[in-house]
């Protein structure tokens, strides 16, 4: 769950970015596209595996040609399914999760980099920020959370029902080039970090009897769909946190604000 504390650093460091952007000499706004998955307790190592589409929208304000600050919200999904992970799996476990990501980041590039400059207009850069996203895993069209499928509705077992909103720390690389005097072009690939191991709705051990299960009792049958577990049996790894990653391509159109910016463009030309 995302923390007051952690609420108000995520919300102080987005309004500074929009404070700095609003006052900056060329502000490049734009659309994504691309993909999305994750890593975790159903796929621990499968990168792209279950990808799903991803898009959204992306401001980046440049600071010098060597380093910028971007904001970026983007709508995706993530899906696992235990039968492919390689980890544990006759589990019988799976989930959907419609994933929404509001990111901001420092980016560096490795070369100087202006677009519309003819002499500077490409370079790989990295990039490392904050994320704030929300989640909601689902099995079969039924949510899981609420269900506390790892008896989190259960006091005396100590284990408390997570949020669905939490933070990562999103780090990646890309590359961008400019196409013309204001359009810009960008390759990216970002892994998330996650403060949560229930993006999957899986962490820890069983706590039901799967021989004891009632196939009417839909909270018990998807803690262990297969019925075959007992408590204390592992259920998932809570010793590593979930991770998730977006990639693709996105198109961004400068505006110049405010200042001229005859001596810019001779400068970086």
């Amino acid at each position: 769950m995302l923390s007051q504390t952690g609420r108000y650093f995520f919300l102080v460091f987005l309004f500074l970015f929009i404070i700095n952007a609003a006052d900056s000499q060329d502000l490049e706004v734009g659309f994504q596209g691309g993909g999305s998955y994750y890593l975790g307790d159903l796929n621990p190592a499968k990168h792209f595996l279950n990808t799903q589409m991803a898009y959204g929208f992306m401001a980046r304000y440049g600071l010098d040609t060597r380093w910028a600050v971007k904001l970026s919200g983007t709508q995706g999904s993530v899906k696992g399914d235990a039968s492919q992970s390689g980890f544990l799996p006759g589990r019988g476990l799976s989930f959907t999760s419609k994933l929404t990501d509001i990111t901001a980041v420092i980016e560096f590039n490795f070369m100087p980099y202006f677009t519309g400059s003819r002499m500077n207009g490409i370079s790989p850069y990295i990039y490392t920020g904050i994320s704030v996203f929300f989640f909601n895993p689902m099995s079969n069209g039924v949510s899981l959370q609420s269900l506390g499928t790892e008896g989190q509705n259960i006091g005396y077992l100590g284990r408390k029902p997570y949020g669905t909103t939490s933070l990562s720390i999103p780090f990646g690389l890309g590359a961008k080039v400019s196409l013309a005097n204001r359009l810009s072009l960008q390759v990216y690939w970002e892994l998330h970090k996650t403060f949560t191991d229930y993006l999957d709705d899986v962490s820890s051990t069983y706590y039901l009897n799967g021989r004891n299960i009632k196939p009417g009792d839909v909270a018990a049958v998807m803690s262990d769909p297969t019925l075959n577990h007992t408590p204390g049996m592992q259920r998932g790894n809570d010793k590593n946190n979930d991770w998730y990653a977006l990639f693709g391509l996105s198109l961004t159109y400068k505006f110049n604000l405010l200042a001229s910016k005859k001596c810019r463009d001779l400068h970086h030309h």
